[in-house]
């Protein structure tokens, strides 16, 4: 089993992922900015006798991405879940809001993969890119959130083409609304409890990931 790098792993369908790989033998590098949940997985990972390591990693700071790939010493398979949202009217957003979703769930995918790329390569590994399906239409109220969502599909799906020769691949995850910490700042979703929860979703992303170029949860 190979070593498995997670954004956004404190939380959601991150935490889900990361004990679903642990579960298969994998050892896990949890990152995110929240120190006490990440720790929090650790040790939900280790009582079950897996394997993980926790980085604190802004992928908003590319000093941060930095030193996160500098301590893990192979990446097997990055999973950029990283990403917050941003939902509302587009007069009603400021550009600090748009810039934030931006750096996070664009630049923040982009820097991870392209300073990840060199261990990965090494690993003939993969990297899957949690997109969602509002990377495949518009929603009303999320032109934003699906402009950036669209931008990783964008992204992931050029990569297919710039990695053709190499031993590396991109794998673009397509999955619609989970019950999860990700609604817990707004009233976009009325009642996230009827939606599906991420265990499920991170069930499906393991049993499909084998490198083919998209998983599709939802479309």
């Amino acid at each position: 089993m190979g070593n498995v790098w997670i954004t956004g792993a404190g939380t959601g369908l991150g935490r889900a992922l990361a004990h679903r790989y642990a579960e298969a033998g994998h050892r896990l590098f949890l990152s995110g900015r929240t120190e006490k949940n990440l720790l929090i997985v650790q040790n939900e990972i280790r009582e079950k006798g897996g394997q993980a390591e926790v980085l604190i990693c802004d992928v908003t700071e590319t000093a941060s991405i930095e030193e996160a790939v500098r301590q893990i010493d192979k990446v097997d398979i990055l999973i950029n879940n990283a990403g917050i949202g941003l939902f509302g009217e587009l007069n009603e957003l400021s550009a600090e809001q748009i810039d934030q979703t931006f750096d996070t769930n664009v630049k923040g995918t982009i820097l991870t993969t392209q300073m990840a790329f060199p261990k990965l390569k090494a690993a003939n590994g993969r990297v899957l890119n949690i997109i969602s399906t509002a990377g495949l239409r518009g929603k009303k109220n999320e032109s934003v959130y699906c402009a950036s969502k669209f931008a990783v599909r964008g992204f992931t799906e050029s990569l297919h083409k710039e990695w053709e020769n190499e031993t590396a691949s991109a794998t673009a995850v397509y999955m619609g609304g989970m019950n999860t910490p990700f609604w817990n700042e707004t009233d976009h979703v009325k009642n996230p409890e009827k939606m599906k929860g991420p265990e499920g979703v991170a069930e499906q992303i393991f049993n499909e990931d084998d490198g083919r170029e998209a998983i599709y949860i939802d479309r």
